[in-house]
This record gives C-alpha cells, structure tokens and sequence, in this order.
C-alpha cells in the first residue's frame, strides 16, 4: 500500500502535457464504466489500471512526458481476487452460503483460467451434494444441514498471491477443511510443496519441528491438546509430501492442518510457521522462503 501511495503522490505531482487531457479524461469515464460491471472489485485496483494504460499511451506520445515518468517507480503486476458468485440457502434447517473466487490479472491466462475453472468446479459440486443431501434428509423426516464456503487472500505482495478456502460442513456437528494456492505472480507459477526443496528429507525436518512445538505449546498453556501421546487417537508423526501450505507475506512457510486431522475439534484448524532456519540445509533457494 506505500508503494501505491507513493505512486499514486508521484502521478498526481507530474504535470500532464494539454495534449493528454482527452486521454486522461477517456480512462476514467472507462474506468468508472467498467467498475460498474464488475462484482465486488477492490475499487483503488481499477484506479491503478487505469493510470497505468495512461502511463503507457503517454509516453508514446508526448517524450516530454516520458521524461517526467522515469523516476516514477513501477508497481508489479496488479492481480485481483474477487467473488464472482454467491450460491445461498436459508431455511429454518437447512442453510448453505457458497462464496466462489476469481482470480484476474495473472500474466499466464491458461493458469489464472485453470485456477478459477478449478474454484467454479470445487464449489459448484458442494451445493450440487448440499442440494442431494437436503432432498434425501426430507425423504426421511427432516433434519439440520449446513454448509459454508469462501476464501482469503492471505498474501498478495509484489512477487506472491496465496489464497486460502475454507469449508465447513454442519451436519449435527461441524468439520472444517482448507485448501490452498500460493502463486509466483512474476513468473505465473503455482507453488507447490516438494517444488521449495532439493529432495524430499523436508518431510522429516518440518515433522519433527512440529512435534517439538507441539509439545511445548501444550506444556505452555493446558487449553492446548494436539495427537501426541493421546490414548484415544493415533499420535501425529509426519507430516504429508503435499501438505497444506502457504506462505506469508515476509516469505514465511506456514503448515496447515484441518480440523481434526492433529488435534481435537475445538482447536480447529491448526497452523504452524516453520522457522526458516529449519528449512535453509533444504531449499533450493531463497526465492520464495527467506
């Protein structure tokens, strides 16, 4: 947000040639058309779109501008995530709220295309189940069913995009699970979890960190349980090769586990940050985790 201030105070303090004033004025009765059209879009990204088409047509015609602009600094590239569906149902035991995502800005458009395909697809077959289950609850009686979906931006800097989704399914009682996307946005890369290492020995280092912290988060506070040396469940040992994962904007790793799957149900969903000396023997770099 500095940057786009900052940006934003440079654009304002250049004086624009009189040749360009049809050109500014144009852009933003486009602008303020498009927002119109547009679901639920964060309104300053539309604004900087805009500025940016004039920055371009500008230096190609005026080099007077063009001089003026070189010491403007340049923003990376603006993705945007909004809902472009909402899938509701509310009656008096019976509710679903579904919230589908869509990615825009994304330089490779055959992966932002597959990503949103993949949110549509995911979401639309959650009410199609919400909607069978309802229609077999009443065939027998009646009963409570309930089911809840929607997303996060988690990080959005200039290099990466992580998402979370969450569902939570309400039948008596509840589960919840998340899934990720962290996305290179410089080079249009989805990240996955075996693509930050040189072999898979990060298995084990990230599993026996968890295991330490687990331990000693439950030593620290006696509210906190996890499957560790638990009479009643399987004790936690590893974790899997393509573990829920995301990474923060200070290019942290953070390991994701659902309601359920390391601790009992009041904990939820679990999430640890790895320290990156944990990790540093194992990276291939320092591009993503720092």
């Amino acid at each position: 947000m500095k940057k786009l201030n900052k940006l934003k105070k440079d654009y304002d303090e250049t004086e624009i040639p009189s040749e360009l004033e049809d050109v500014v004025n144009a852009a933003i009765r486009e602008a303020k058309s498009s927002r119109k059209k547009r679901p639920v879009v964060k309104q300053w990204t539309i604004g900087t779109a805009a500025a940016a088409a004039i920055f371009i047509g500008s230096i190609n015609m005026s080099p007077s501008f063009a001089q003026a602009m070189a010491n403007v600094p340049v923003l990376g590239a603006i993705v945007d995530v909004f809902t472009v569906q909402q899938l509701t149902v509310d009656k008096e035991t019976y509710q679903a709220d579904v919230t589908i995502p869509e990615i825009e800005g994304l330089e490779d458009k055959e992966l932002q295309a597959t990503l949103n395909e993949k949110y549509i697809e995911e979401n639309k077959a959650l009410f199609e189940q919400f909607e069978k289950d309802v229609a077999e609850m009443e065939k027998a009686g009646g009963g409570h069913l309930g089911i809840d979906t929607g997303y996060e931006v988690l990080t959005d800097n200039d290099q990466l995009l992580a998402i979370s989704r969450y569902q939570v399914n309400t039948v008596g009682s509840s589960s919840t699970t998340m899934k990720y996307d962290t996305i290179d946005k410089q080079n249009s890369m989805l990240i996955t979890l075996p693509s930050l290492f040189k072999d898979d020995q990060y298995v084990q280092a990230i599993s026996e960190y968890i295991v330490g912290e687990m331990k000693r988060q439950m030593v620290a506070d006696e509210d906190i349980s996890y499957f560790i040396s638990n009479e009643f469940f399987d004790d936690f040992k590893t974790i899997q090769a393509e573990q829920s994962f995301y990474i923060t904007d200070n290019n942290k790793l953070v390991i994701s586990f659902d309601k359920y799957e390391v601790a009992p149900g009041y904990m939820g969903i679990t999430t640890f940050e790895i320290p990156t000396e944990v990790l540093q023997q194992h990276l291939v770099s320092d591009t993503y985790i720092k």
